[in-house]
């Protein structure tokens, strides 16, 4: 069925409520999209996949985690992740070994060949680090990832993305948001998968 000729044309990322005049929160999302297929076509040729970096990623950083914090950690579920375990395992990129201290708990982690792969994928994912913070001075990077782990935290994000104690760059005079009806305190507190998943 044809378009009417005087239809809408939906906006291209960046643009209209896709740009500057669209909610934070879908802008949030439609960043995070745009950089997991960025990644995803960084790792490709490695067969590794944005879960299952996350996972090794995690693996890595916190000897002896269990399925279940690797799926908090990772944002994926307990399923997703347990096919991705056992499928690292099978590609010889996790192994399952004695607890240090009680030997009958089996803890996961990564074997020599998942090390260097791992330390390969990071490579890749820094340059893309590097080239998505390529505009950006050390003070403002700070204040961007300081919001957005407030928003994980569930912080009072209002108050601590206007204030200077928050990290900003260029804070306001002394004063101008303390108030007591903006509803922060003076702290800036509020007062209160995809193919990979399953790859052999």
């Amino acid at each position: 069925m044809r378009k009417p000729s005087n239809a809408a044309q939906p906006p291209g990322p960046g643009e209209g409520k896709r740009g500057e005049d669209g909610y934070l929160g879908y802008l949030l999302r439609q960043a995070a999209g745009a950089y997991r297929h960025r990644m995803d076509r960084e790792l490709a040729d490695l067969d590794v996949t944005p879960p299952q970096f996350a996972v090794m990623t995690m693996v890595n950083a916190y000897p002896g985690i269990s399925n279940a914090d690797i799926a908090r950690l990772a944002l994926l579920t307990p399923q997703t992740v347990s096919v991705i375990v056992a499928n690292l395992q099978r590609g010889g990129i996790v192994q399952r070994v004695p607890h240090d201290v009680h030997g009958r708990i089996l803890r996961i982690a990564l074997t020599p060949s998942g090390q260097a792969l791992l330390q390969q994928c990071r490579t890749r994912v820094q340059a893309l680090e590097d080239e998505l913070s390529g505009g950006l001075s050390e003070a403002d990077q700070g204040v961007i990832r300081k919001w957005l782990a407030g928003i994980a935290r569930g912080d009072g994000l209002a108050c601590g993305a206007r204030r200077g104690a928050a990290g900003l760059v260029t804070p306001p005079p002394e004063g101008a948001w303390d108030s007591d009806d903006d509803g922060c305190d003076r702290d800036g507190t509020d007062g209160g998968g995809r193919r990979g998943d399953a790859r052999p």
